[in-house]
């Protein structure tokens, strides 16, 4: 019996195929960020002020307020 080509292999891929691009796909667009070596989420402001603060850049006076604008 003659089966049709397109029905059985889903345009030249089996279904296999298919299965596996779409989870390779979903894996490259939905991991998350905090993996090393992937993707890094920006800083936020806060992020960026705390750290400027940790490494000495400003003093305690100056952060408290720019922390203060930052949060209302």
């Amino acid at each position: 019996m003659f089966y049709d080509y397109y029905n059985y292999h889903f345009w030249g891929m089996d279904l296999i195929w298919w299965v596996i691009w779409c989870i390779v796909i979903f894996w490259i667009f939905a991991t998350p960020y905090d993996i090393p070596g992937q993707r890094k989420k920006k800083d936020s402001p806060l992020d960026l002020l705390k750290k400027r603060y940790a490494s000495g850049e400003i003093k305690t006076e100056e952060y408290q307020e720019k922390k203060k604008i930052l949060e209302d």
